[in-house]
């Protein structure tokens, strides 16, 4: 295994409109955007300051077609993708997009757990930069899955990327959250989802400085409200919300 194994190392929103998208994700998460210089694809980079923490593309026709929502991907780290991938579709997860280069950057596949939640295998050709502090404004400071069912879902991504245990909050009728952690440090969570959410899905957690005024700029920028701002143990804030085009997102903060 090396460093980054298993660790959530980038994020990127396929969207129908990307000039509006990155304009609200600018205001809403404080970030900036930058033409990627990929030949033959428009990709923005989103940007904490030197760094760089996401992407931005236009959806592929055949997903429009599909009638395939805008949607977040996250990333995950891992020593050998083809290696991953074929572990994955053994353990009962499928390979949606086959493992493939993308020159300069790195190997990738597109993947889904055995529920249906998507994600992507990631190993890239050169050394990351340090990462920013997994709470620095404009990170990404959580990583949450609504799972078809937690007690499958759990020692399915422990088995693929080493996550382990942390705490398990009681929610009541509506289960177990669990924390998971890597290398040790608590880098999300995941339930089974509630009955009424037609199928498994990843959420991230974008930091702010502080929410309410967040929110604000959400709204004025089109975003719609799905769950109020609430406070989660250990006294962060978040809220949950869909932006014009369509995709879900979360806000995080240490403050209203």
């Amino acid at each position: 295994m090396t460093g980054q194994h298993g660790k959530f190392v980038w994020y990127e929103l396929m969207t129908t409109d990307t000039k509006a998208a990155q304009t609200f994700y600018e205001s809403v998460v404080g970030w900036s955007g930058s033409d990627a210089g990929m030949p033959g694809i428009e990709y923005t980079l989103f940007s904490v300051g030197d760094r760089h923490v996401a992407g931005l593309m236009t959806m592929p026709e055949g997903a429009l077609d599909m009638k395939i929502p805008p949607a977040w991907l996250g990333y995950v780290a891992v020593d050998d993708v083809d290696a991953a991938a074929a572990k994955l579709a053994a353990e009962g997860g499928n390979v949606h997009r086959a493992p493939d280069d993308i020159p300069g950057v790195g190997r990738f596949a597109i993947v889904t757990d055995p529920h249906g939640a998507v994600f992507a295998l990631f190993k890239g050709t050169s050394e990351e930069p340090p990462a920013l502090e997994q709470m620095a404004p404009g990170n990404v400071g959580w990583h949450e899955l609504m799972a078809g069912d937690l007690n499958t879902a759990f020692p399915f991504y422990s088995n693929l990327f080493g996550w382990t245990k942390d705490q398990a909050m009681d929610m009541g009728d509506m289960g177990t959250y669990q924390i998971f952690a890597w290398n040790g440090t608590p880098i999300g969570g995941m339930m089974t989802k509630p009955k009424e959410v037609p199928a498994p899905y990843w959420l991230y957690y974008f930091n702010v400085e502080a929410l309410d005024s967040a929110i604000e700029r959400a709204k004025a920028g089109g975003a719609k409200i799905v769950l109020e701002p609430m406070e989660v143990p250990g006294g962060s804030w978040i809220v949950q919300c869909i932006d014009p085009q369509g995709a879900l997102f979360a806000l995080v903060a240490p403050k209203r």
